[in-house]
């Protein structure tokens, strides 16, 4: 009978686990997969807020240099803009200088002709995002050029792919690392000598020192020109290096070489100390009650207390040095580092990623811990209660770091609907929701739970033997049985037996004769001895397991709190995804401030025509005035007046007064006085419109000495 089900329950057991962390795997590839299915190009973090001609302008004569300004400081090389003419040859020295701000300019070669130019620019945006795009201006009069107006995919393709799978390796790692290692000293500081958490912790400090290492030779190629061959180009590398993301990326791989240290004290000294005290307990009860004789054990077990608590102090506070400047390698170089309040917006981003980490990186150590660790060292409630307290206080803080960054990225409740980086952020709050939610309940599991299996084990030993004996033995007992416990190998006994455990070694005893005597007479009997030794094997692993899957499923509520922190991790893969795509999204406040920019500038593809209906109230006084401007663009232009009877016939009229206002800048009105060209017909040639913008055009008719009006209308021109 043991024979058939306890492999059956072994493999269920195996089986049971297996399928949670591949479904969990397989989440994590699906939201990835989804991330790269719908990635763009990297979204660009400075935008072009003006420029100098500017964009659609018609100039009478050819600038000295173009200036552009952008929304925040950018980095840029000595191809970072170029200026070409309308056949596509450069026209610019080739050197893009600092003209103070956020301005830059790049200097003209004189001689240049009529037409068309059109200016290209691909620079770094202060958070370390590239940015790209094109406009055109225009010298004397528009033209034909053979320049096509393609903004560059800068960011995107395959590197841009990689990079971002980098990027969410790294947050995933620094969680992992961090969250895990506050786990284990905060929390459950037996938890380091657990093999499973701490493959968990190592495994993150693997994934960020990796993907710190992937990011700085992706990054020359990422912010230019996109290709995989460029990757291991030396000279970009060198190039990264000197700018403000490489040394982020370069301290960071510092940090994670001290963090090394960390996790080698942490997981070597720390967690032999823990063994240490259990052995000492253990060798305490073979000495029997010669202990009790002096107090130099009760003086040494005081010495022993007092140094691990330094040594945890010790590795709290260099881990939290670790642990911040790491989270700083990532806030002095993106989004918290430009924009308003950037001295204030760094320190809290660190909080914030503090935050993140301790919460979803104790969640993933909770996670190991509940479905990984060994029987004889299972969680106890207590950890698991201070872990439920540190995760409540780990929300607070992202609540109000999250609070101020929202507003300080989106700055509108238009931006938080209109744009993307707003959707997102409403996704993230959604998710961070369900997240808290699943959370509570977690928390009423961790209420319910009891004392782990073996841990009541242990108690009842104790206060069994002190009962008979004194504290002393009952200390020595409690000792003993974790040890027993941590070293036990369960054997197992030919299916048709029942025997007691003297029974089942004399068993063992009487098959080892019996098994060397076959080796001397037969190599047959051997095999089959080797047969029987390799089958008696598997059984005791299969009856380990089991067990271990029984003590785990002793108490309801530790169950259910498996479940609950299973469902947490689910959700806490997607929120990752999701955040990793939000710092790489141009923040709401920004594209909001481009977009005015671009609609007040935005060309015209031809002339504008505007219809207008009259009526000056008295006879023969309605018709219809329509007014074109050519090129409809910033500069001067050709305005025609057309005026019209009801009927459609040319209607001869004393005076036509025309008036532009740009009210969003306060600019007018400009009045113009067309000329009269023929019966309803009025012209004016140089009319100059100084910026781009939504227009206000009146026009005043009069169709005799007291009958006058004024129509109005709003149209773009730029």
């Amino acid at each position: 009978m043991t024979q058939a089900i306890a492999p059956r329950a072994a493999a269920t057991t195996t089986g049971g686990v297996a399928f949670r962390v591949r479904a969990l795997l397989l989440l994590l590839l699906a939201v990835i997969g989804a991330v790269l299915a719908g990635a763009a190009p990297a979204s660009a973090h400075a935008a072009l807020t003006g420029s100098d001609p500017q964009q659609g302008a018609v100039v009478g004569r050819a600038p000295t240099q173009v200036s552009l300004t952008f929304s925040e400081k950018v980095a840029m090389s000595d191809d970072s803009v170029r200026v070409l003419d309308p056949k596509g040859k450069r026209v610019d020295t080739g050197k893009a200088t600092d003209l103070g701000g956020t301005t830059y300019g790049v200097k003209l070669h004189s001689g240049l002709p009529d037409g068309t130019f059109t200016v290209t620019y691909q620079v770094v945006s202060a958070d370390s995002h590239p940015v790209s795009g094109a406009f055109t201006f225009s010298v004397g009069a528009p033209s034909q050029t053979s320049v096509a107006l393609s903004d560059p995919a800068v960011g995107g393709g395959v590197v841009g792919a990689l990079y971002g799978v980098g990027r969410y390796v790294s947050y995933a790692g620094f969680i992992l690392l961090v969250g895990g290692a506050a786990f284990v000293l905060a929390c459950w500081q037996r938890g380091a000598g657990v093999r499973p958490v701490q493959r968990l912790v190592v495994s993150g400090w693997l994934a960020l020192t990796g993907a710190t290492l992937a990011l700085l030779l992706l990054r020359g190629s990422y912010v230019g020109s996109g290709k995989v061959g460029d990757i291991f180009d030396l000279t970009l590398l060198g190039q990264v290096l000197q700018t403000k993301a490489g040394a982020a990326l370069v301290s960071r791989l510092l940090l994670l070489a001290a963090g090394a240290l960390f996790i080698a004290v942490l997981f070597g000294a720390y967690a032999r100390r823990d063994e240490a005290d259990a052995t000492d307990a253990t060798d305490v009860s073979g000495r029997g009650d010669a202990s009790d004789k002096g107090d130099g054990s009760d003086k040494g077990g005081v010495d022993a207390d007092a140094e691990k608590r330094d040594l945890t102090f010790g590795l709290a506070i260099g881990g939290a040095v670790v642990a911040a400047g790491l989270a700083a390698s990532w806030a002095m170089a993106e989004h918290a580092s430009t924009g308003i309040q950037a001295g204030l917006a760094m320190p809290v981003d660190v909080l914030h990623l503090l935050a993140v980490a301790v919460w979803l990186g104790g969640l993933s150590a909770l996670l190991v811990a509940l479905f990984r660790a060994p029987a004889e060292t299972q969680i106890d409630a207590a950890a698991v209660r201070r872990f439920s307290r540190l995760a409540f206080g780990s929300v607070t803080v992202l609540a109000a770091t999250g609070i101020y960054q929202s507003w300080r990225q989106v700055g509108s409740w238009s931006a938080l609907t209109g744009t993307w980086y707003g959707q997102l952020l409403l996704i993230k709050i959604g998710l961070v929701a369900v997240l808290v939610g699943i959370a509570w309940i977690s928390r009423r599991w961790t209420a319910q739970l009891s004392e782990a299996p073996q841990a009541k084990a242990l108690a009842t030993a104790g206060a069994k033997a002190g009962a008979g004996t004194g504290t002393t033995a009952g200390t020595t007992a409690r000792a003993t049985a974790l040890a027993e416990l941590r070293t036990k190998q369960p054997t197992k006994v030919p299916a048709n037996s029942r025997k007691s455990s003297s029974g089942g070694s004399d068993s063992e005893n009487a098959d080892s004769r019996d098994s060397n005597s076959g080796h001397s007479n037969s190599r047959d009997s051997h095999s089959a001895d080797s047969r029987r030794a390799a089958q008696l094997a598997r059984q005791q692993t299969a009856v380990a397991t089991a067990r271990q899957k029984r003590l785990r499923d002793a108490d309801p509520a530790r169950a259910g709190l498996r479940r609950s922190v299973l469902a947490e991790a689910g959700v806490a893969v997607v929120l990752l995804a999701v955040t990793t795509v939000l710092t790489s999204t141009e923040p709401g406040r920004t594209e909001e401030a481009a977009k005015q920019v671009t609609s007040s500038s935005s060309q015209r593809s031809g002339p504008l025509s505007l219809k207008l209906p009259f009526d000056t109230g008295g006879q023969d006084g309605k018709g219809t005035a329509e007014i074109t401007l050519a090129p409809a663009r910033v500069g001067g232009n050709e305005m025609h007046v057309y005026v019209e009877r009801p009927n459609g016939k040319a209607f001869d009229i004393p005076e036509v007064k025309v008036a532009f206002t740009l009210k969003a800048k306060k600019i007018g009105p400009l009045p113009v006085t067309p000329d009269r060209i023929a019966t309803g017909h009025w012209s004016a040639i140089g009319v100059q419109i100084p910026m781009a913008g939504d227009w206000e055009i009146a026009v005043t008719v009069r169709t005799s000495d007291i009958d006058q009006t004024t129509v109005t209308k709003n149209a773009k021109i730029g």
